[in-house]
């Protein structure tokens, strides 16, 4: 089963990110998005990461150029009918990736593999919108995806085995360690980031210590990189919510409760970074 042709449906951070890599790689790329400025938002992100990449010497210009030349803007799922992959990064919303999914499974050609890079739905559920269960597998980039060098790969229920060494061996060609999971809520990465992440939450909400406090005794008594409540602002507090949404229905166990105060600042619409503000100021 050999992969020569991929297609990144979601041009966002995380699309255009695993777009990059692929097409690093030597994968020639196909970046789809709803609307072609979406698309180029995307490509100018890729091109400004490469080129930090040539100022450090890490690349020559003429292979920045190359990796570029490699990636082909698209704004019509009809593009799938040309490829080996589709990775979906699309929002993480069941209904929107079902949607999806049953769309490229009229549209790519019967060999093709989809893969999704949901990091906590259901890979068996999202498999049931196709009518090729078995050529469907989660593939989890961890964020920046140029930089983190980890892919949880997910198997569904018919999930076949060759279709799961396909996509090993493609993801160690990206320079990433696939790391095999079986198909549970949240995998393993957020299965134990989120609920650690949710009770730094709670330890600000119950007025244990201040947020700076917090942050300090994970990244100075722990060795984390960087705190908690710092690490969800990164993430999104939208997304942090909603993967804990996930675990607490999938499990039905109220350990994976999300805090209140996660539902009040999403409410608020103070989502981290990229609103400018969630526990810490960014303006």
């Amino acid at each position: 089963m050999k992969i020569e042709k991929v297609m990144v449906v979601g041009a966002g951070q995380m699309g255009s990110g695993i777009a990059q890599v692929c097409a690093a790689a030597g994968y020639q790329v196909f970046l789809y998005d709803l609307k072609p400025e979406f698309v180029e938002r995307g490509r100018n992100g890729m091109n400004k990461n490469l080129s930090r990449q040539v100022e450090k010497g890490r690349l020559t210009p003429e292979q920045k150029q190359t990796v570029m030349e490699r990636i082909t803007p698209s704004v019509t799922l009809n593009d799938a009918a040309k490829v080996d992959l589709v990775i979906e990064a699309a929002v993480e919303n069941m209904e929107i990736k079902t949607n999806i999914f049953s769309q490229l499974d009229e549209m790519a050609p019967q060999h093709a593999i989809l893969a999704s890079n949901t990091s906590s739905l259901p890979i068996t559920e999202i498999a049931a919108a196709t009518k090729r269960p078995e050529k469907v597998i989660g593939m989890h980039f961890m964020n920046p995806v140029p930089v983190m060098k980890l892919v949880e790969i997910i198997r569904g229920l018919a999930t076949a085995d060759e279709v799961y060494s396909a996509i090993k061996e493609m993801t160690e060609t990206l320079e990433k360690v696939p790391v095999e999971v079986n198909d549970f809520p949240g995998f393993v990465s957020n299965r134990v980031l989120m609920p650690m992440i949710n009770e730094a939450i709670y330890t600000l909400y119950e007025g244990v210590a201040s947020k700076e406090a917090i942050d300090d005794v994970m990244k100075l008594g722990m060795n984390h990189p960087m705190g908690p409540l710092t690490l969800a602002d990164f993430i999104g507090l939208d997304t942090c919510l909603y993967i804990m949404e996930t675990l607490h229905k999938g499990f039905g166990d109220d350990k994976y409760r999300p805090c209140p105060l996660l539902r009040k600042y999403v409410k608020a619409g103070w989502l981290g970074r990229k609103t400018g503000r969630g526990f810490y100021s960014y303006e």
